[in-house]
Protein backbone atom coordinates (compact mmCIF):
# COMPACT_ATOMS: atom_id res chain seq x y z
CA UNK A 1 0.00 0.00 0.00
CA UNK A 2 2.57 2.41 0.75
CA UNK A 3 4.46 1.90 -2.69
CA UNK A 4 1.30 2.18 -4.47
CA UNK A 5 0.51 5.14 -2.44
CA UNK A 6 3.93 6.55 -3.32
CA UNK A 7 4.00 6.30 -7.03
CA UNK A 8 0.09 8.09 -6.76
CA UNK A 9 1.37 11.08 -5.38
CA UNK A 10 4.42 10.34 -7.75
CA UNK A 11 2.19 11.07 -10.75
CA UNK A 12 0.27 13.03 -9.26
CA UNK A 13 3.08 15.27 -9.15
CA UNK A 14 3.70 14.26 -13.32
CA UNK A 15 0.20 15.17 -14.33
CA UNK A 16 0.17 18.55 -12.12
CA UNK A 17 3.73 19.74 -13.41
CA UNK A 18 2.91 18.97 -17.41
CA UNK A 19 -0.33 20.97 -16.63
CA UNK A 20 1.60 24.20 -15.15
CA UNK A 21 3.99 23.66 -18.30
CA UNK A 22 1.34 23.63 -20.95
CA UNK A 23 -0.16 26.17 -19.48
CA UNK A 24 3.06 28.44 -18.91
CA UNK A 25 3.40 27.69 -22.71
CA UNK A 26 -0.01 28.80 -23.93
CA UNK A 27 1.18 31.92 -21.84
CA UNK A 28 4.28 32.41 -23.58
CA UNK A 29 2.55 31.53 -27.21
CA UNK A 30 0.27 35.15 -26.35
CA UNK A 31 3.65 37.36 -25.79
CA UNK A 32 5.34 35.72 -29.26
CA UNK A 33 1.97 36.15 -30.63
CA UNK A 34 1.66 39.64 -30.37
CA UNK A 35 5.20 40.27 -31.00
CA UNK A 36 4.91 38.70 -33.82
CA UNK A 37 1.61 40.45 -34.98
CA UNK A 38 4.28 43.30 -34.04
CA UNK A 39 7.09 42.70 -36.32
CA UNK A 40 5.04 41.59 -39.33
CA UNK A 41 2.99 44.94 -39.13
CA UNK A 42 3.58 46.75 -42.64
CA UNK A 43 5.20 49.95 -42.37
CA UNK A 44 4.88 52.32 -45.17
CA UNK A 45 7.98 53.57 -46.42
CA UNK A 46 8.93 57.51 -45.66
CA UNK A 47 8.45 59.29 -48.90
CA UNK A 48 9.09 62.17 -47.80
CA UNK A 49 12.00 64.22 -49.50
CA UNK A 50 11.43 67.79 -48.16
CA UNK A 51 14.48 69.34 -46.00
CA UNK A 52 12.77 72.93 -45.42
CA UNK A 53 9.11 74.21 -45.61
CA UNK A 54 7.95 76.09 -48.36
CA UNK A 55 6.86 78.95 -45.45
CA UNK A 56 9.96 78.57 -43.19
CA UNK A 57 8.02 81.72 -40.62
CA UNK A 58 4.90 79.87 -40.67
CA UNK A 59 5.24 77.10 -37.60
CA UNK A 60 2.57 74.64 -36.98
CA UNK A 61 -0.69 74.09 -38.35
CA UNK A 62 -2.87 71.46 -37.66
CA UNK A 63 -5.94 71.44 -40.71
CA UNK A 64 -9.21 69.50 -39.19
CA UNK A 65 -7.00 66.92 -37.88
CA UNK A 66 -9.13 63.68 -36.91
CA UNK A 67 -7.48 60.46 -35.71
CA UNK A 68 -9.12 57.59 -34.57
CA UNK A 69 -6.57 54.79 -32.46
CA UNK A 70 -7.07 51.07 -34.47
CA UNK A 71 -9.45 49.01 -32.87
CA UNK A 72 -11.44 52.09 -31.25
CA UNK A 73 -14.86 52.82 -31.67
CA UNK A 74 -14.48 56.80 -30.90
CA UNK A 75 -12.28 59.12 -32.19
CA UNK A 76 -9.05 60.03 -30.00
CA UNK A 77 -8.94 63.62 -32.23
CA UNK A 78 -11.49 65.21 -33.98
CA UNK A 79 -11.54 68.32 -36.32
CA UNK A 80 -8.50 70.06 -34.38
CA UNK A 81 -7.20 73.34 -35.80
CA UNK A 82 -4.28 74.90 -34.16
CA UNK A 83 -1.75 77.40 -35.32
CA UNK A 84 1.76 77.52 -33.42
CA UNK A 85 4.08 80.29 -34.83
CA UNK A 86 8.18 79.97 -34.00
CA UNK A 87 8.94 81.76 -30.84
CA UNK A 88 5.33 81.12 -29.24
CA UNK A 89 4.41 78.80 -26.21
CA UNK A 90 1.63 76.87 -26.38
CA UNK A 91 -0.04 74.76 -23.43
CA UNK A 92 -2.68 72.09 -23.74
CA UNK A 93 -5.00 71.64 -20.63
CA UNK A 94 -7.27 68.38 -20.47
CA UNK A 95 -8.81 65.55 -18.21
CA UNK A 96 -6.59 62.69 -18.62
CA UNK A 97 -7.96 61.01 -22.14
CA UNK A 98 -8.83 63.80 -23.46
CA UNK A 99 -6.42 63.68 -26.50
CA UNK A 100 -3.43 65.74 -25.35
CA UNK A 101 -0.34 63.18 -25.76
CA UNK A 102 -2.37 61.54 -29.15
CA UNK A 103 -1.78 64.96 -30.82
CA UNK A 104 2.17 65.02 -30.47
CA UNK A 105 2.17 61.66 -31.36
CA UNK A 106 0.83 62.73 -34.29
CA UNK A 107 3.03 65.63 -34.54
CA UNK A 108 6.42 63.68 -34.19
CA UNK A 109 5.02 60.98 -36.74
CA UNK A 110 4.89 58.34 -34.70
CA UNK A 111 1.12 57.88 -35.89
CA UNK A 112 -0.05 59.99 -38.97
CA UNK A 113 -4.09 61.48 -39.25
CA UNK A 114 -7.33 59.50 -40.52
CA UNK A 115 -7.82 63.18 -41.97
CA UNK A 116 -6.65 66.52 -42.28
CA UNK A 117 -3.24 67.40 -41.98
CA UNK A 118 -0.51 68.51 -40.13
CA UNK A 119 1.98 71.56 -41.59
CA UNK A 120 5.52 72.29 -40.35
CA UNK A 121 6.82 75.65 -42.40
CA UNK A 122 4.18 75.23 -44.67
CA UNK A 123 4.98 71.69 -45.40
CA UNK A 124 2.84 68.78 -44.98
CA UNK A 125 4.75 66.35 -42.55
CA UNK A 126 4.26 63.47 -44.67
CA UNK A 127 6.72 65.10 -47.18
CA UNK A 128 9.04 65.82 -45.00
CA UNK A 129 12.09 63.79 -44.66
CA UNK A 130 11.80 61.69 -41.91
CA UNK A 131 15.45 62.24 -40.53
CA UNK A 132 15.42 65.41 -40.81
CA UNK A 133 12.01 66.26 -38.88
CA UNK A 134 13.31 64.44 -36.38
CA UNK A 135 15.75 66.15 -35.28
CA UNK A 136 13.83 69.32 -35.31
CA UNK A 137 12.25 67.87 -32.67
CA UNK A 138 13.02 67.62 -29.20
CA UNK A 139 10.37 65.56 -26.81
CA UNK A 140 9.95 64.15 -23.65
CA UNK A 141 6.88 61.85 -23.00
CA UNK A 142 5.64 61.36 -19.68
CA UNK A 143 6.29 57.41 -19.95
CA UNK A 144 9.94 58.04 -20.45
CA UNK A 145 12.84 55.63 -20.75
CA UNK A 146 14.87 54.89 -17.65
CA UNK A 147 18.22 53.48 -19.75
CA UNK A 148 20.54 51.02 -16.61
CA UNK A 149 23.43 52.86 -18.16
CA UNK A 150 25.30 55.42 -17.19
CA UNK A 151 24.18 59.08 -16.50
CA UNK A 152 26.29 60.39 -19.73
CA UNK A 153 24.94 57.74 -21.92
CA UNK A 154 21.27 58.12 -20.19
CA UNK A 155 21.70 61.84 -21.45
CA UNK A 156 23.13 61.22 -24.64
CA UNK A 157 20.36 59.07 -25.69
CA UNK A 158 18.95 61.72 -26.73
CA UNK A 159 21.00 62.79 -29.60
CA UNK A 160 22.38 58.96 -31.02
CA UNK A 161 24.87 60.67 -33.14
CA UNK A 162 26.53 62.35 -30.27
CA UNK A 163 26.44 59.61 -27.46
CA UNK A 164 29.68 59.88 -26.19
CA UNK A 165 30.01 63.04 -26.94
CA UNK A 166 30.88 64.62 -23.09
CA UNK A 167 31.09 67.70 -23.90
CA UNK A 168 27.18 67.88 -24.77
CA UNK A 169 26.36 66.39 -21.93
CA UNK A 170 27.35 68.72 -19.86
CA UNK A 171 25.52 71.48 -21.95
CA UNK A 172 22.41 69.75 -22.10
CA UNK A 173 22.24 68.99 -18.50
CA UNK A 174 23.25 72.37 -17.98
CA UNK A 175 20.19 73.36 -19.91
CA UNK A 176 18.01 70.93 -17.86
CA UNK A 177 18.99 71.77 -14.49
CA UNK A 178 20.31 68.32 -13.49
CA UNK A 179 24.14 69.47 -13.35
CA UNK A 180 24.04 69.94 -9.82
CA UNK A 181 23.12 66.78 -8.75
CA UNK A 182 24.84 64.65 -11.26
CA UNK A 183 27.99 66.67 -9.99
CA UNK A 184 27.23 65.16 -6.56
CA UNK A 185 27.13 61.91 -7.53
CA UNK A 186 30.55 59.93 -6.89
CA UNK A 187 31.75 59.46 -10.25
CA UNK A 188 29.37 62.60 -11.94
CA UNK A 189 28.33 61.13 -15.42
CA UNK A 190 29.90 57.75 -15.24
CA UNK A 191 27.97 56.90 -12.27
CA UNK A 192 25.95 54.09 -12.98
CA UNK A 193 22.43 54.06 -12.99
CA UNK A 194 20.11 51.10 -11.87
CA UNK A 195 20.34 48.00 -9.99
CA UNK A 196 21.19 45.64 -12.61
CA UNK A 197 24.71 46.37 -12.62
CA UNK A 198 27.07 46.52 -9.73
CA UNK A 199 27.77 50.02 -7.31
CA UNK A 200 24.59 50.67 -9.33
CA UNK A 201 22.50 53.75 -8.51
CA UNK A 202 18.64 54.74 -7.87
CA UNK A 203 17.43 58.27 -8.46
CA UNK A 204 14.20 59.75 -7.20
CA UNK A 205 11.64 60.60 -10.16
CA UNK A 206 12.32 64.12 -9.96
CA UNK A 207 15.91 63.29 -10.62
CA UNK A 208 14.81 61.15 -13.39
CA UNK A 209 12.93 63.53 -14.94
CA UNK A 210 15.86 66.10 -15.03
CA UNK A 211 18.04 63.26 -16.62
CA UNK A 212 14.75 63.22 -19.07
CA UNK A 213 14.65 67.28 -20.05
CA UNK A 214 18.55 67.15 -20.27
CA UNK A 215 17.88 64.42 -22.91
CA UNK A 216 15.62 66.56 -24.82
CA UNK A 217 18.28 69.47 -24.99
CA UNK A 218 20.99 66.59 -26.48
CA UNK A 219 18.93 68.11 -30.30
CA UNK A 220 20.71 70.92 -30.32
CA UNK A 221 19.02 71.61 -34.07
CA UNK A 222 15.58 71.20 -32.36
CA UNK A 223 13.58 74.10 -32.67
CA UNK A 224 10.46 72.19 -31.49
CA UNK A 225 10.31 71.26 -27.50
CA UNK A 226 7.95 69.42 -26.39
CA UNK A 227 7.22 68.24 -22.89
CA UNK A 228 4.67 66.10 -21.72
CA UNK A 229 4.22 66.07 -18.48
CA UNK A 230 7.83 66.76 -17.32
CA UNK A 231 7.79 67.73 -13.60
CA UNK A 232 4.87 65.53 -12.21
CA UNK A 233 7.40 64.01 -9.77
CA UNK A 234 9.09 67.39 -8.57
CA UNK A 235 8.56 69.59 -6.00
CA UNK A 236 6.76 73.03 -6.56
CA UNK A 237 10.01 75.24 -5.95
CA UNK A 238 12.33 73.00 -8.60
CA UNK A 239 9.21 73.37 -10.82
CA UNK A 240 9.20 76.71 -10.73
CA UNK A 241 12.76 77.47 -11.45
CA UNK A 242 12.96 74.55 -14.27
CA UNK A 243 10.09 76.43 -16.09
CA UNK A 244 11.63 80.01 -15.48
CA UNK A 245 14.93 78.93 -16.92
CA UNK A 246 13.08 76.80 -19.55
CA UNK A 247 11.38 79.94 -21.10
CA UNK A 248 14.91 81.78 -21.05
CA UNK A 249 16.13 78.51 -23.43
CA UNK A 250 13.40 78.15 -25.70
CA UNK A 251 14.11 81.61 -27.11
CA UNK A 252 12.63 81.63 -30.68
CA UNK A 253 11.66 78.16 -30.58
CA UNK A 254 8.63 76.06 -30.46
CA UNK A 255 7.73 74.78 -26.78
CA UNK A 256 4.14 72.84 -26.23
CA UNK A 257 3.71 71.60 -22.87
CA UNK A 258 0.85 69.35 -21.02
CA UNK A 259 0.51 69.88 -17.62
CA UNK A 260 -1.77 69.59 -14.64
CA UNK A 261 -0.25 72.16 -12.96
CA UNK A 262 -1.86 75.78 -13.78
CA UNK A 263 1.26 77.42 -11.99
CA UNK A 264 3.26 76.66 -15.33
CA UNK A 265 0.21 76.48 -18.03
CA UNK A 266 -0.41 80.31 -17.40
CA UNK A 267 3.65 81.13 -18.34
CA UNK A 268 2.21 80.21 -22.04
CA UNK A 269 1.64 82.21 -24.98
CA UNK A 270 -1.84 80.34 -25.97
CA UNK A 271 -3.83 77.29 -24.03
CA UNK A 272 -5.95 75.35 -25.58
CA UNK A 273 -8.49 73.26 -23.51
CA UNK A 274 -8.74 69.87 -25.21
CA UNK A 275 -12.02 67.91 -23.86
CA UNK A 276 -13.24 64.47 -25.89
CA UNK A 277 -10.52 65.18 -28.54
CA UNK A 278 -11.88 68.33 -29.29
CA UNK A 279 -10.67 71.85 -28.87
CA UNK A 280 -13.04 73.29 -26.38
CA UNK A 281 -11.18 76.45 -25.17
CA UNK A 282 -8.78 78.28 -27.03
CA UNK A 283 -6.57 81.78 -25.81
CA UNK A 284 -4.07 83.00 -23.15
CA UNK A 285 -4.49 82.76 -19.71
CA UNK A 286 -6.30 86.18 -18.92
CA UNK A 287 -8.88 85.30 -21.95
CA UNK A 288 -10.03 82.17 -20.81
CA UNK A 289 -9.91 82.93 -16.98
CA UNK A 290 -12.21 85.95 -18.26
CA UNK A 291 -14.28 83.52 -20.41
CA UNK A 292 -15.33 82.12 -17.28
CA UNK A 293 -15.34 78.59 -18.89
CA UNK A 294 -13.92 75.42 -18.12
CA UNK A 295 -10.56 76.69 -17.56
CA UNK A 296 -11.46 79.22 -15.10
CA UNK A 297 -13.43 75.90 -13.73
CA UNK A 298 -10.32 73.92 -13.31
CA UNK A 299 -7.69 77.10 -12.35
CA UNK A 300 -9.92 78.26 -9.61
CA UNK A 301 -10.37 74.33 -8.60
CA UNK A 302 -6.60 74.10 -7.94
CA UNK A 303 -6.78 77.91 -6.85
CA UNK A 304 -8.29 77.07 -3.88
CA UNK A 305 -6.10 74.83 -2.43
CA UNK A 306 -3.22 77.57 -1.84
CA UNK A 307 -5.36 79.78 -0.41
Amino acid sequence: MTMYLMLFRQGQSAVSAMLSAIGGMYEDNLYLSTLYEYLETPVPPSIGIAQRGAKPDDGIRFEQVSFTYPGAGEPALHDINLHIRPGESLALVGQNGSGKTTLIKLLTRLYSPDSGRILLDGTDLRDWDESTLLQRIGVIFQDFARYQMRVGENVGAGDVSHFEDAARWREASDKGMASEFIDSLPAGFETQLGKWFKDGRELSGGQWQKIALARAFMRSRADILVLDEPTAAMDAAAEATIFEHFRELAGNRIAILISHRFSTVRMADQIIVIQDGRIVEHGSHEQLMALGGHYAHLFSLQAQGYR
